[in-house]
């Protein structure tokens, strides 16, 4: 997440609807993938303060605005659609007569347009099923007394989510249920994004047999192997060669828990830096992750430049989980990077950026880390 600003100088968050310091309006521009205040203009329409442009781009605030969902997103004045470029994304959502619907999809379209906040800044396809036949869907549903339950899971573009995954005491259960250590809303729509960008990115392209190798052969019969998982668990050595337990059921499982560990790792590291923590002199020596870690070899500086998030992230976890305990909270990262792992999370690094991936920047000198 970037850092932002309102023009009276007060900081502004991503979630923000109004500007805390001056009391402006504040909204999200998806195309330019800037948040800041806003003034009104003739016929309803919206504008940035401080806007260089002339005349300034006009927007509208999405509909949702004023609903459940709280939407801080804007729709260009051009464009017809009422909804903002994540609202379309949303398909289906639960009855909010019932009790904590709203809050729960309030909760649910928040760590949605932050999810997205990230796959727009990797230039990543975003299309609504809506709009197109293989796009995207969301359905945020309630397990109802009378009906069947809901399970959260993928299937041609269709992410579903049960909503109770916003409630605290759902979610802990089924931690402990399923001896997971980390379990968020965002978590799921990482993960099950990954199912989907599978499809798009992977399975008809050249890239397949590679990731068959890494991952094993998707080929195998999913309803089987999860059958397997859930009456044996994983393998006693899964944590040298996968990032979580679940990773270790299929092949499939073990791309999308990749996916989402190179999302929950490339936006944490890109908020630090945006906020300026520093971790250069964190007094932690580590071993690092060398170049036979990556999928493939790389020009040189590219290759580098991916060790070295990797290996900046090794100690910004233990310095964040270190915070974490000395509140008496659960640690932020509770994954272990191992060799097998980089080696994927470098593969799903190349399958996403492409021939971009000579031009991954080094990190800050900030995030420099000690190596021993």
């Amino acid at each position: 997440m970037q850092s932002f600003r309102c023009v009276c100088g007060q900081p502004l968050f991503f979630d923000n609807l109004k500007c805390l310091g001056c009391g402006a309006e504040v909204a999200y521009d998806p195309r330019r993938r800037t948040l800041g205040s806003l003034v009104q203009q003739a016929d309803g329409m919206w504008a940035f303060q401080g806007e260089a442009r002339e005349p300034p781009p006009l927007f509208r605030l999405c509909t949702h605005r004023g609903a459940a969902a709280a939407c801080n997103w804007l729709v260009p004045a051009e464009e017809p659609a009422a909804f903002c470029a994540s609202c379309c994304l949303t398909r289906t959502i639960p009855p909010l007569d019932r009790p904590r619907n709203i809050d729960r999809l309030r909760e649910l379209e928040r760590a949605k347009r932050r999810v997205l906040f990230t796959l727009q800044n990797l230039k990543l396809p975003l299309a609504a099923r809506s709009h197109d036949p293989q796009g995207l869907a969301f359905d945020f549903l309630e397990s109802l007394p009378d009906g069947p339950p809901v399970l959260t899971g993928h299937a041609s573009g269709v992410i579903t989510l049960n909503v109770e995954e916003t409630d605290d005491d759902y979610r802990d259960k089924h931690r402990d249920l399923l001896q997971e250590h980390y379990r968020t809303v965002i978590g799921h729509l990482r993960h099950e994004l990954g199912h989907y960008y599978w499809d798009v990115l992977v399975r008809d392209t050249s890239w397949l047999e590679s990731c068959r190798v890494l991952f094993g052969d998707e080929r195998a019969d999913y309803a089987t192997a999860l059958e397997r998982y859930y009456a044996e668990g994983p393998p006693a050595d899964w944590q040298t060669r996968f990032i979580s337990r679940y990773a270790a059921a299929h092949p499939w499982e073990d791309w999308a828990e990749t996916w989402a560990q190179y999302l929950h790792i490339r936006s944490t590291l890109e908020t630090v830096t945006a906020y300026k923590l520093d971790i250069s002199q964190a007094p932690l020596a580590i071993t690092p992750f060398g170049p036979d870690a990556l999928f493939m070899p790389e020009p040189a500086e590219a290759g580098a430049a991916f060790l070295a998030w990797i290996n900046a992230m090794v100690v910004l976890a233990a310095v964040l989980n270190e915070t974490a305990r000395s509140m008496g909270q659960p640690d932020i990262y509770p994954f272990v990077l191992n060799r097998p792992t980089v080696t994927k999370l470098h593969f799903v690094h190349c399958v996403i950026t492409g021939d971009r991936a000579a031009r991954t920047p080094p990190p800050p000198e900030t995030m420099a880390v000690v190596t021993g």
